[in-house]
């Protein structure tokens, strides 16, 4: 059986979703692709073969040669888009965040479980790349007893101008606190957050720095700096009760030349987890045609979100926010 794929968004994430799936996934087909810029949707379509374009993207979702739908448009429409999914029943992999407000994100979970049935999956690849998966192992394997402390890093090149300090947190920080949800298997009970001074190449925003705590005691520690100027730059090291273990650092190529070993980063997330996105892709094709799920759920949108949200509250505050939530219902176990 193929898979009929619809792509909602033909900036970077969509058209790369669409041409992952196009070209290296199996047991699909992307046959249709809207963006509000159609002439932009026309040019991915392009380099796709046959495949339709739409300058409406609900007019995509109900169309009837579209089974399941990729979101990758702007943030404000993710939630009305998913929603529109679930009430015709189609699965839907919406880029992050889910919804731009935790409350948001709890309306699609509570309609998805109204529905009856698992069909969202939230983009956070990062539960895909090759690295996570065997430091989660290691993890729930207790290899090297149990944790106590993850570090965490992400650093971009630079960012957009519109960023704000805010934005780090809510767009950028999210990732790390998704990461360590998978990672340690739960929830955080407390969040700090401070930041640095600002930097010469933006001084309109500072660099995030957030220590939160989990229910079994591990600190997690979130340096969160888009403005790093030298690359694109994630690392993760944990620290156990009898060893340690960090991510291996992948890097674009190794030079040797003039008495020296060089190590060229990746520009942006693209290079960095052109892996993860691929295996995200396919599992989620396969899940469709089995009738499972994978990766993040709906619920873990809402948690990592309502965190987020959390984290800007202990920025603006300057104090130490209590993280309050709700057991996960068993619709997502």
């Amino acid at each position: 059986m193929t898979t009929r794929i619809g792509v909602i968004g033909a900036g970077v994430m969509g058209a790369g979703h669409a041409l992952i799936l196009s070209s290296q996934i199996a047991g699909c087909q992307v046959t249709a692709i809207a963006d509000a810029d159609e002439t932009r949707a026309r040019s991915v379509a392009q380099k796709l073969g046959d495949a339709r374009t739409f300058s409406n993207a609900h007019a995509l979702i109900h169309d009837d040669e579209v089974d399941a739908i990729v979101v990758a448009s702007p943030d404000p429409t993710h939630h009305p888009l998913v929603l529109e999914c679930l009430r015709l029943g189609k699965p839907v992999l919406c880029e992050k965040p889910l919804a731009v407000t935790s409350r948001e994100c709890l309306e699609i979970v509570e309609a998805e479980m109204s529905a009856g049935k698992r069909l969202v999956q939230v983009g956070f690849m990062r539960r895909f790349d090759p690295g996570y998966e065997a430091m989660k192992s290691a993890i729930d394997d207790r290899r090297h007893g149990l944790p106590l402390f993850l570090h965490c890093i992400h650093r971009n090149a630079v960012a957009a101008s519109y960023t704000t300090s805010e934005a780090i947190i809510l767009n950028t920080a999210v990732h790390e606190l998704d990461a360590a949800r998978y990672l340690l298997g739960e929830e955080f009970v407390n969040a700090t957050a401070r930041s640095s001074r600002a930097t010469s190449a933006a001084p309109g925003r500072r660099p995030q720095f957030l220590l939160l705590e989990t229910a079994s005691g591990v600190l997690v520690d979130i340096e969160a700096f888009v403005d790093a100027q030298y690359g694109y730059d994630v690392r993760a090291e944990l620290v156990c009760e009898t060893g340690a273990m960090s991510l291996a650092q992948t890097h674009a190529i190794q030079t040797y030349g003039a008495g020296t070993i060089g190590k060229s980063l990746y520009g942006d997330w693209m290079g960095r987890f052109d892996d993860a996105y691929r295996r995200e892709l396919q599992a989620w094709v396969t899940a469709i045609r089995m009738g499972s799920h994978v990766g993040a759920s709906a619920w873990d949108g809402y948690a990592s979100t309502l965190t987020a949200e959390l984290c800007l509250d202990a920025f603006k505050s300057q104090r130490m926010v209590r993280i309050d939530m709700d057991s996960r219902p068993a619709f997502y176990d």
